[in-house]
C-alpha cells in the first residue's frame, strides 16, 4: 500500500524503487563503486539488499549521492557534518509530514463540529414564547451548608 492507502502495482516504478545495482549507481552519480560503498558503510546513503545481499539503489538514493557528493565538494564539509545534514533533513520531512496530517485532521473535526452545531440550530424551533417581566424583591436568601458530623 501506497501513503495514501491504495494498493500499488507491484511493477510500478517509483522514484524510490530499488533498481540500479552499485556499477549503474556509481555511473549514474559519477562516484566510485568504493565510494558509494563507503558512503553505505557510513550510513550516509543506505540502499536496499537483495536476498544475496547485493546493494540497489533508487533514483532517490542516485540523488542523494549526488548530494553528498556536491556537499563534500563544492561545499567543503566533511562526511560527519553531511551525514548530520541529512538526518535533520529527514527529520524536517517527518515533521512536515506530521504537520500536515494533523491540519489535516484539524480541518476533518472542524467540519464535523460546524455539522454538529448546523444540526443543533436545526432542531430549534423558532415558535414564540411569551416573556414574563421578573418581579423584583428584596428578599435576603441566606444559605447555610450542612456540616460535616461532628
Amino acid at each position: 500500500m501506497d501513503t495514501t492507502g491504495r494498493r500499488r502495482n507491484p511493477y510500478e516504478l517509483t522514484e524510490e524503487t530499488p533498481v540500479y545495482v552499485i556499477s549503474v549507481a556509481a555511473q549514474l552519480s559519477g562516484l566510485h563503486p568504493q565510494t558509494l560503498r563507503q558512503y553505505d558503510r557510513l550510513g550516509l546513503v543506505s540502499p536496499d539488499r537483495t536476498a544475496g545481499r547485493g546493494r540497489r539503489y533508487s533514483a532517490r538514493d542516485i540523488e542523494l549521492l549526488r548530494t553528498v557528493q556536491q556537499l563534500s565538494q563544492d561545499e567543503g564539509i566533511n562526511l560527519a557534518g553531511i551525514k548530520r545534514i541529512i538526518e535533520l533533513e529527514n527529520q524536517v520531512a517527518a515533521l512536515q509530514s506530521r504537520v500536515a496530517e494533523l491540519e489535516s485532521a484539524l480541518d476533518g473535526a472542524a467540519a464535523a463540529m460546524q455539522q454538529r452545531e448546523a444540526a443543533v440550530h436545526a432542531s430549534y424551533r423558532r415558535d414564540l414564547v411569551p416573556y414574563q417581566e421578573v418581579q423584583h424583591t428584596s428578599a435576603l436568601v441566606v444559605w447555610r451548608p450542612k456540616r460535616a458530623a461532628e
